[in-house]
């Protein structure tokens, strides 16, 4: 639930409220006339917090009754989509390459793995009306989390994930195909497979170009992404003296890759740093795009007389107040 004020320009009369007040309180206690009345007031005299009771009362009522007529609510929304979103599939590598330290965040070295998870999860924010699952792959293949529309979920997911986590090796074909499946039978406008490795294919009982031919009979869209800059890539090596950098050679297999994104008639894209990563999913964010119509209905709960009824008791102890309490000077 939210909080909102419906006539939020009637909120000024507190303003004026309190210019009232002060001036109301500059002019002193109101009492009655009478000759010698210092005498009488040690027997008739009230202190003066009691003489300003009135006030008080009358000062609160009122602004009980302003905040009531501006309407203060309580609303929450609820959404209908006429328009369905896309159905993403995200085949992530965890293989062991994935801990090269050729990417920086923030200026901070850091693994392929990490980079690559938080470009995703700025991705998957962004995604807000589709459908996203996700296929971990090394050695072997899973999926990690179905297809849901529940972006918590699949964000606690993804910040699950670790190098290693699915084998050492890189089952592309494997991972190609568990995505597919979980995209089969769907009946989605836009089926979509994202694929990123930095690796060559070398588990699985299924090549890659095998797997994407079978998806794409599907009509399911393969994006391919191979991570990775070209050349020897820094890896962190624990030894007896602590940990060194020691440069090794990473088989990124773009032809593969380019044979993939062909088949599944995607696009093929390589990211040698976390810009150019970041860069890759903002330009399938906006070429994956379908127009959503979204009815949004707000459901109110009114409150004003929850600040109504108390002005009107208020105003009648004042009036009693009034009456009852007589100052003299």
């Amino acid at each position: 639930m939210n909080f909102t004020i419906a006539y939020k320009p009637l909120l000024l009369l507190f303003l004026l409220l309190g210019v009232w007040m002060f001036f109301k309180y500059r002019r002193g206690i109101p009492g009655l006339s009478f000759s010698l009345t210092h005498r009488l007031s040690q027997f008739f005299g009230y202190s003066s917090l009691i003489g300003r009771i009135p006030l008080i009362l009358r000062t609160a009522a009122l602004a009980l009754l302003i905040f009531a007529a501006a309407r203060p609510q309580l609303y929450n929304i609820s959404r209908d989509t006429n328009s369905p979103g896309v159905d993403i599939m995200l085949c992530l590598d965890t293989s062991g390459t994935m801990q090269a330290l050729d990417f920086k965040i923030a200026g901070e070295r850091v693994t392929r793995l990490a980079a690559v998870k938080h470009v995703v999860t700025d991705f998957i924010k962004k995604r807000e009306h589709d459908r996203i699952g996700l296929v971990v792959f090394g050695t072997e293949a899973f999926t990690q989390s179905p297809l849901t529309m529940d972006k918590g979920l699949l964000l606690s997911f993804i910040d699950r994930l670790e190098i290693g986590m699915a084998g050492d090796s890189t089952a592309i074909g494997s991972a190609i195909a568990i995505g597919g499946k979980r995209l089969k039978d769907l009946d989605a406008k836009s089926k979509i497979l994202i694929l990123l490795t930095d690796g060559r294919s070398n588990a699985g009982n299924i090549t890659p170009e095998q797997a994407a031919d079978a998806v794409q009979n599907f009509g399911v869209k393969i994006y391919t992404i191979g991570v990775g800059g070209r050349g020897p890539a820094p890896f962190a090596v624990k030894g007896l003296f602590g940990t060194t950098m020691v440069k090794q050679e990473v088989d990124l297999d773009e032809e593969t890759l380019i044979k993939i994104a062909e088949i599944g008639k995607g696009r093929y894209f390589q990211a040698g740093n976390s810009e150019e990563l970041s860069g890759i999913y903002d330009i399938i964010d906006k070429a994956e795009k379908r127009e959503i119509k979204v009815k949004e209905f707000f459901h109110y709960k009114e409150l004003y007389l929850y600040f109504l009824i108390p002005a009107i008791f208020l105003l009648i102890l004042e009036i009693i107040a009034g009456t009852v309490l007589r100052v003299i000077p």
